[in-house]
């Protein structure tokens, strides 16, 4: 029988970072009041060359992709459609809040392709900027732009275990890692172990809750309890 203890605890944070990228992320065009992308031709791309890793810094986090040239960038984004068709043509539309939304919930996304302008959607991008904290562990770049495009089309999803910089480590260091999961995951135990903040911890676990839902049968003892003794162990 599996241990419930880290998969309640994955559950809750990864409802609490999903807070994160809903309320901060500016979504690509779509209905329901969403703003329009940039138009092509925002950026500077001449410098850019196949298999670079892009980074968007946003205020709470950082969207990656992998360049294939010709303005063209390759980046995993949660998207409910794969889940409910095959066609091409609809998935290839640009992702509206409903379907990045639900994809994050439903843990399913797509590895695809987009223009430089729709992926980096008016913030500053900075190019191999993680090279530095992997040292000879740079691969090639045509081995890392082939490796983006082996993976196009439909994934699984997940904002701790599987996201965008999971991505894009692998296809250019040769291992999924990301540095935003550790570093949220650590801040989320330094909270819980500062006796302090229990409260605080308790009424933010309550509202990733109210926001986001849990199942009907889940109850408050069977989340909070074996999560904080094994966020404090």
């Amino acid at each position: 029988m599996k241990n419930p203890v880290p998969q309640a605890a994955s559950l809750l944070l990864e409802k609490l970072m999903l807070l994160v990228h809903v309320h901060v992320r500016p979504f690509l065009a779509g209905s329901g009041g969403e703003t329009t992308p940039p138009a092509p031709g925002d950026y500077d791309t001449s410098s850019f060359k196949r298999g670079d890793l892009l980074e968007v810094p946003r205020t709470l986090f950082i969207h990656f992709g992998i360049y294939l040239g010709e303005n063209r960038v390759a980046h995993l984004m949660p998207d409910i459609l794969p889940s409910f068709t095959d066609d091409l043509q609809q998935i290839q539309q640009v992702v509206t809040n409903k379907r990045l939304i639900l994809g994050v919930i439903a843990r399913t996304a797509s590895v695809r392709v987009d223009t430089v302008e729709d992926f980096a959607y008016g913030g500053s991008i900075l190019v191999n900027h993680m090279d530095r904290l992997f040292e000879d562990q740079v691969l090639g770049s045509e081995e890392s732009a082939r490796r983006a495009e082996k993976l196009m089309g439909a994934t699984a999803y997940s904002l701790l275990w599987n996201n965008c910089e999971h991505f894009v480590t692998y296809c250019r260091y040769g291992a999924p890692v990301s540095f935003q999961t550790d570093k949220f995951c650590e801040t989320v135990k330094m909270i819980i172990r500062d006796q302090r903040s229990v409260l605080a911890s308790v009424l933010v676990g309550l509202a990733s809750i109210v926001c986001l839902g849990l199942a009907p049968s889940t109850t408050l003892p069977t989340i909070f309890i074996p999560f904080f003794l094994w966020m404090a162990g």
